[in-house]
């Protein structure tokens, strides 16, 4: 089959590779769409993966075209989204409810062959299977949309806050669409990016800007998201959070990136500073909100780009020209 593989730091291929075989509590999945993600450029740069080559992609969803021997919950022909996490479930941080930090963490298409191929396999446990009136296609969106809804989990959002969002890429642009539903008052967005700014207005927000300091609100906002990973965005961020207020780093960072903070602003103004892994009891949630059309699939994704394409997909992506780019086998 044909497949995209990372095969050393920099370098990505389109090659075939061997058939996937499912193991008796396993399916094999021939794969309608895959997502790219700012994880698929870190293993690229040679972060995250344990080792190369990798066939990537985390973000995918397709039809059941084998099972494994011990599979009583799925046949062939049923349509699933797949989640990518894969967990120990016996450290102490799986242990704890805590998965997403497990000691021994692993993700379908970071650390094993992901679906950014003709096929992919999946434990049947992490298959979610798709209603009718869902494309398959779009139902790549899932996965990152989990990764929102355990953003939110975390915050914990009061009805009636002031959230601020930097980046209105894919992941920005999904937790402004999550903000308007758990009650925000308002709902701000910077980006340096004019073509995405066009759609957070497009999507409903307060306010939108290049800068935050074009925004009306000296007192700082109750919640600050960074949704970037950029420096600058976080540590300008850092400073925009009102008293009392949280700011999250949902933005995947590269290692080296580093920010300051304030510490005794921090304790005198009783300011949280948290983070959102990855996906964490949210991905059933997510395929219902899905479902119920939380999301507009012509709206979030940008392109659909041939799998044999998939080097100048990530080329694309990382130039930041366009919104979420899925490639299609």
């Amino acid at each position: 089959m044909k497949a995209a593989v990372i095969e050393s730091v920099g370098k990505a291929v389109v090659a075939e590779v061997p058939d996937p075989t499912p193991g008796p509590r396993e399916v094999v999945v021939e794969v309608a769409a895959c997502g790219l993600c700012g994880t698929d450029l870190h293993i690229l740069q040679g972060e995250f993966a344990p080792r190369l080559p990798v066939v990537p992609g985390h973000e995918f969803a397709g039809e059941v075209v084998g099972v494994g021997t011990e599979v009583t919950e799925l046949s062939v022909g049923d349509r699933v989204a797949v989640d990518p996490s894969l967990y120990c479930h016996e450290c102490r941080y799986c242990r704890m409810g805590h998965n997403n930090l497990c000691e021994r963490w692993a993700a379908i298409g970071v650390t094993t062959a992901g679906g950014a191929a003709q096929y992919a396999v999946a434990p049947v446990a992490n298959c979610v299977k798709l209603p009718e009136h869902v494309r398959t296609q779009d139902a790549a969106l899932i996965e990152p949309l989990s990764c929102a809804v355990r953003g939110y989990d975390i915050l914990q959002s009061r009805l009636g806050a002031h959230v601020l969002i930097y980046g209105s890429g894919t992941m920005g642009l999904m937790m402004l669409e999550l903000a308007k539903r758990t009650g925000a008052a308002s709902v701000d967005v910077v980006d340096v990016n004019p073509a995405r700014l066009e759609t957070a207005v497009q999507l409903g927000v307060s306010s939108a800007a290049a800068n935050a300091d074009e925004l009306d609100r000296p007192q700082g906002w109750d919640v600050v998201i960074d949704a970037t990973g950029n420096a600058a965005a976080i540590q300008d961020g850092l400073g925009r959070v009102a008293k009392a207020g949280t700011f999250l780093q949902f933005g995947v960072a590269d290692y080296a990136t580093r920010v300051t903070i304030d510490p005794y602003r921090i304790y005198n103004q009783e300011i949280t500073i948290t983070g959102s892994m990855a996906v964490l009891h949210s991905y059933e949630r997510a395929a219902e909100l899905f479902a119920n059309g939380v999301l507009d699939p012509e709206v979030f994704i940008s392109d659909r780009i041939p799998l044999e394409q998939y080097p100048q997909a990530l080329e694309q992506f990382a130039s930041g020209v366009g919104r979420k780019i899925v490639v299609v086998p």
